[in-house]
């Protein structure tokens, strides 16, 4: 399907660019979220009258945006997720859970701006894109911890992905003691 593109889209074409569509995606997205008209003689000439209004409305997103990226840019957020000794989530961060965040924080920030390929799924620090004008990309950073003691100590670079980090360096020492108590009571040495 041949559809005229309204504004920008990412790796399709720029506006007013008549651009070749599988069908699904032109009836699923780019029509119903006004991202483009389909391109007939008819809706040719309505876009040719409409492009001032249509440009002007653009470099108005694109300011906001702009405004908006430079205030959340390079911030990095704190999500508190249950894990395994491994570092591994019992569930996951989404870019829903990353939204409702940075909305949280006060910034006007939908799901479709988090450009986040599949969820997170382990601790650690991860950046994330958002992409809230196809021209305007900001980066935030998003420590995902068990608490928000072992988020500081990933923000100073420490690796909580072990049982050691987790529990302390003495806990292989308590698992093999050099010293035993034993069931009388007597403190002896091992062999």
């Amino acid at each position: 399907m041949q559809v005229i593109l309204l504004e920008r889209v990412a790796k399709l074409g720029h506006m007013g660019d008549v651009v070749n569509v599988k069908d699904g995606f032109a009836r699923n997205y780019l029509l119903p979220m006004g991202k483009a008209l389909r391109a007939s003689d008819a809706n040719k000439k309505k876009f040719e009258g409409q492009r001032a209004d249509l440009e002007a409305r653009n470099e108005e997103r694109k300011t906001a945006a702009a405004a908006l990226a430079k205030t959340i840019d390079g911030q990095s957020f704190i999500v508190v997720r249950s894990a395994g000794e491994t570092g591994q989530l019992y569930g996951s961060v989404s870019a829903r859970d990353i939204a409702d965040i940075l909305v949280a924080a006060g910034h006007p920030v939908n799901r479709n701006h988090v450009d986040l390929n599949t969820p997170i799924k382990a601790i650690g620090v991860t950046a994330v894109p958002l992409v809230l004008h196809p021209d305007v990309v900001a980066t935030i950073s998003v420590n995902v911890a068990r608490t928000t003691e072992e988020a500081a100590r990933q923000a100073a670079g420490e690796n909580l992905n072990s049982a050691e980090a987790i529990y302390g360096s003495d806990i292989n020492d308590a698992a093999n003691p050099e010293t035993f108590v034993d069931e009388d009571g007597l403190v002896g040495r091992d062999a």
